[in-house]
């Protein structure tokens, strides 16, 4: 479990609609009969792409995410990845949180057996931090395979077209989590310029054309509005489910009982402040990553179906990005990437 919350951890990220029918008398939903609307490959195809249309995208980033996720990814993975852990996790940040001086020295000095200490007493003190660390691993993963962007797509009659990323989407324990930037203070990305084709099959392609995103600001939504309320409703954010999950009380204690020096409350207090400091460290490091953008250079194709047949495309279906990503520098191949949509 260890080795997989670390894998999809370090896969951490960066950055749909259905067709509408309309009912046949006869046989409203029979696939066979060739004037069934809802059977996509009988439906017409459109005479022009024009419309305003409602884009779902989603992108698989879980193996091919440019650049790394590791400074981020970190703070939760040390908590897993020792034998001696969580406890070894624990101490550390309460060495990290005490003031220099002899305190700090004396159970510096003594953090191994100290550890050992704590790990015979594991229930009480951290009985949930290694499942939510492990949990928090997992909806990282289904994020990161499950990325997904809410677009506008614009397209006149001469086939120019403006795609506008309104917001993010992603799906955790089969549960689609939609969040807009408006709500979250995040200005849309608008793409202008772009180009619309559609030939007499249906085939519909989308120019290639850039779309960043600020990775840092992506990752922190990700985070607390869809990661951590899987974890636990109650929580907010980082430092609530570690400190939720460890019981600073019985740390104190028990290290005293260990080392004999200093005091319980020195040490409880040690202990609340290095999970805030934890979780002030992870927030900053995502602040501190916005100077580059999570870059996706795409081109689609898809199938365009004209489906009230007034001659005008009203669904989107069976998209296709091909392209690359990139993010400071870096670049990897896009991998699984799909997009849907509707007229709006």
């Amino acid at each position: 479990m260890r080795t997989t919350s670390a894998v999809l951890f370090t896969a951490l990220l960066a950055a749909s609609g259905c067709a509408a029918s309309a009912p046949d008398e006869t046989y409203p939903d029979d696939p066979s009969d060739p004037d069934d609307p809802s059977d996509p490959d009988e439906q017409p195809v459109p005479l022009t792409p024009e419309g305003t249309f409602r884009v779902q995208s989603d992108f698989d980033l879980a193996t091919n995410v440019p650049g790394t996720a590791g400074e981020i990814a970190n703070y939760f993975i040390l908590a897993t990845d020792d034998p001696d852990d969580p406890a070894k996790f624990i101490v550390e940040k309460v060495i990290e949180a005490l003031p220099n001086g002899s305190v700090k020295d004396f159970l510096a000095d003594s953090a191994p057996f100290v550890t050992g200490y704590l790990n015979d007493r594991l229930l009480e003190v951290a009985p949930e931090l290694l499942e939510r660390v492990v949990n928090m691993g997992d909806a990282f993963g289904q994020v990161a395979r499950h990325f997904g962007t809410v677009e506008t797509l614009a397209i006149s009659s001469n086939g120019q077209a403006t795609k506008t990323v309104t917001g993010l989407h992603f799906k955790v324990d089969n549960v689609d989590l939609e969040f807009p930037f408006v709500d979250y203070g995040m200005e849309n990305v608008e793409i202008t310029n772009l180009t619309v084709g559609l030939d007499q099959a249906g085939k519909l392609s989308i120019s290639q054309h850039q779309v960043g995103l600020s990775y840092g600001k992506v990752l922190r939504l990700a985070l607390d509005n869809a990661i951590i309320p899987f974890i636990d409703p109650s929580a907010s954010n980082v430092e609530d489910i570690l400190v939720g999950a460890v019981n600073c009380e019985a740390v104190g204690a028990y290290i005293y009982d260990a080392i004999g020096f200093g005091s319980a409350s020195t040490f409880e207090s040690a202990c609340n402040t290095g999970l805030a400091l934890a979780s002030n460290a992870l927030y900053g490091a995502l602040d501190n990553i916005d100077g580059n953008a999570l870059t996706f250079g795409l081109a689609g194709t898809a199938r365009g179906v004209d489906t009230n047949r007034d001659g005008k495309m009203d669904s989107i279906l069976t998209g296709t990005w091909a392209g690359d990503m990139q993010y400071a520098g870096t670049p990897a191949a896009l991998g699984q990437a799909k997009f849907n949509g509707a007229k709006m």
